[in-house]
């Protein structure tokens, strides 16, 4: 019986040429960062809260890390 032999990476790979990849907003779409700019504000804005909250519900008694 014949062993197969794995070609290496090298081989593999000897004849491809990587191309550059250009971003255009009105293929790939461009309303992914105001999104995530909504969602990081709220995010913000929600941490205040429970913040608040926490504050709150704590009342006169310290915290000890």
């Amino acid at each position: 019986m014949a062993e197969k032999k794995k070609p290496t990476a090298e081989e593999l790979f000897e004849d491809w040429e990587p191309e550059t990849v250009e971003y255009d907003p009105e293929i790939d779409g461009d309303e992914e960062h105001p999104i995530r700019d909504d969602l990081l504000k709220e995010k913000e804005e929600l941490k205040d809260v429970i913040t608040r909250l926490k504050e709150k519900n704590r009342g006169n008694r310290k915290i000890r890390r």
